[in-house]
């Protein structure tokens, strides 16, 4: 495989680990801005891109969001169920319909219409996830289930509905640390603000 780019050329790429997600070693020459060429390795995480929503009722001024087990989260500060956003992987389907599917199969709300706000990289130094972030209006008219995950898949889903004032009072106090779930509610607090 040969990738160039205007400063950049990849040498080889060599597969570490190919299960859930691909971890892959890439050799690469890059020129510096001052001319010099370097040669440089680095291990880069594939687990596919991903969409997530912060759904909103502007009635209620309430958002869903989801508790669940994060392993990486309890390997690291020993908490076992993490606050977030709804999220899901793509694997290889449209953004905005894997995310209405998400948010009926997370969440319990069903919903035909959906925001896209933007696209944003979760840590673009080592992992290749990018991730496309949404809003929705939702009420209580949209709830067809209790939500709770697919079991098949391992999930063990608890929906959680506050609003959206206690949603950003939970990141001030380190209760959500989730960095798409935190750049969601900054934005859907700033602009109902308008």
């Amino acid at each position: 495989m040969r990738i160039e780019g205007e400063s950049v050329r990849v040498c080889g790429i060599d597969v570490i680990a190919d299960a859930k997600g691909k971890l892959i070693s890439v050799r690469y020459e890059q020129r510096r801005r001052d001319g010099e060429q370097q040669t440089r390795k680095r291990e880069i995480y594939d687990n596919g891109n991903s969409a997530v929503i912060l759904p909103y009722d502007p009635e209620r001024k309430t958002v869903l969001l989801t508790r669940q087990l994060r392993l990486p989260i309890f390997l690291q500060d020993g908490t076992e169920r993490t606050v977030e956003a709804c999220a899901g992987k793509l694997d290889g389907e449209e953004a905005e319909r894997r995310i209405v599917k998400e948010m009926q199969e997370e969440l319990g709300y069903k919903v035909s219409h959906v925001e896209r706000l933007f696209e944003l990289y979760v840590s673009p130094a080592a992992i290749m996830e990018k991730v496309v972030l949404f809003t929705c209006k939702y009420s209580t008219a949209n709830k067809v289930s209790g939500g709770g995950g697919l079991k098949d898949e391992g999930e063990d889903i608890e929906v959680v509905e506050t609003t959206l004032e206690q949603a950003a009072a939970m990141v001030a106090t380190a209760e959500i640390v989730d960095v798409k779930t935190v750049v969601l509610i900054q934005y859907l607090r700033d602009r109902v603000r308008l």
